[in-house]
């Protein structure tokens, strides 16, 4: 992208991204921001623009849209919240289109369990239990925070593609280093009914990465989504 970008614009290009993910996890939506003068706008038409950038970009890669914003924008620190949806794929058989992109697991899970455990993540709390321990050390040692704010997780069965699914669905302000795989590892603990409800708010409260389950497995994570004010993007069209 970056390439794409210096190419088209003949000159070095500072990008923002709204979020960063872990090696193995996809994306549906990320933004990026780069800031440009009035004048490298005047006169592009923008279809032509953006067909040059995904001439320009790999073939994993697509370009959804173009938009402009006022002056400071970030696509990092203005976001609002971010997005993300894990998915589990359970039983014998091998999932077919979700492979690659969800967690296969040959054992049921309890889906209203993990959705009912999960509300006690629900809201702003210290979840130093649900990051990895070396970028939980490094936080606190600069004097950072590890409290971040959930603003909903939801657990369900779905189907896609004819394949059926749990789904589990974070919305937060920003996340820790692997806090999202960790929910999830830790949920499926209680989903296989190994650990009761009331543990997963244990773990939370603990403090301590040793009192949360596993760590979920990257492929089955996706940047799902991220949420801006209303009025802080406009369609470059």
């Amino acid at each position: 992208m970056r390439r794409a970008l210096e190419t088209l614009l003949r000159r070095p290009c500072e990008l923002t991204c709204a979020g960063r993910t872990d090696a193995g996890v996809s994306a549906l939506s990320q933004y990026v921001s780069v800031p440009m003068c009035h004048t490298e706008l005047e006169g592009r038409e923008p279809r032509r623009f953006w067909r040059s950038l995904m001439a320009m970009t790999p073939e994993d890669l697509s370009i959804r849209g173009l938009y402009t914003a006022g002056d400071g924008f970030s696509a990092r620190f203005d976001a609002q919240s971010r997005e993300y949806r894990y998915r589990i794929a359970m039983g014998n058989a091998q999932p077919v289109l979700a492979w690659n992109h969800a967690w296969w697991l040959r054992s049921e899970l309890d889906p209203d369990a993990m959705h009912e455990a999960a509300q006690a993540l629900v809201g702003e709390h210290d979840f130093r239990s649900f990051c990895k321990v070396s970028s939980a050390q490094k936080l606190i040692a600069d004097g950072r925070s590890t409290c971040r704010h959930i603003v909903k997780i939801n657990v369900a069965q779905i189907n896609e593609a004819g394949e059926d699914l749990i789904a589990i669905d974070v919305e937060g302000n920003a996340f820790l280093h692997n806090m999202v795989r960790i929910i999830v590892g830790s949920l499926v603990e209680v989903g296989r009914g190994r650990k009761d409800i009331g543990w997963i708010g244990e773990a939370l409260h603990a403090h301590d990465r040793r009192a949360a389950g596993p760590t979920a497995p990257a492929q089955g994570l996706v940047f799902a989504n991220v949420i801006y004010p209303a009025d802080a993007l406009t369609p470059w069209v």
